[in-house]
């Protein structure tokens, strides 16, 4: 049977969250939060496939870089309370083949947030059929 969720969440300071942080986390990188100075390692966490970022066409060439991009957000905002990026989980049925689910995933992604002009990090975790 072919099951699914997608669950969105907010990343926030007001709640003790970092971009840099979660965006090393959720790409299993190593990432040097430059407001804070803390170092996030997560290149041991298992379960990452791939990640990527995808720009629209007009972001400069730096968004590509993960610890640039995050740490630029992370300067962008400033107050205690600011919002600093949608977090959008989704699961794809078991059944879609993983080429095709890269590919889904990848377009709805470019469709509904980058043709608005959004950076989208994107990372596939579990792509294994265990």
């Amino acid at each position: 049977m072919a099951i699914y969720h997608l669950s969105m969440k907010i990343i926030s300071r007001s709640s003790g969250y970092s971009a840099v942080a979660s965006a090393a986390y959720r790409s299993g990188s190593l990432m040097l939060d430059e407001r804070t100075g803390l170092t996030h390692d997560y290149t041991r966490k298992s379960g990452v496939a791939e990640a990527v970022i995808l720009t629209p066409a007009t972001a400069p060439a730096w968004c590509t870089n993960r610890a640039e991009l995050w740490n630029a957000v992370e300067k962008a905002e400033r107050r205690k309370n600011s919002q600093l990026a949608r977090e959008i989980e989704l699961a794809i049925p078991h059944e879609l083949p993983q080429d095709a689910a890269r590919e889904t995933v990848l377009a709805f992604v470019r469709e509904n947030f980058v043709s608005q002009g959004m950076i989208a990090d994107v990372a596939f975790h579990h792509m294994d059929k265990t």
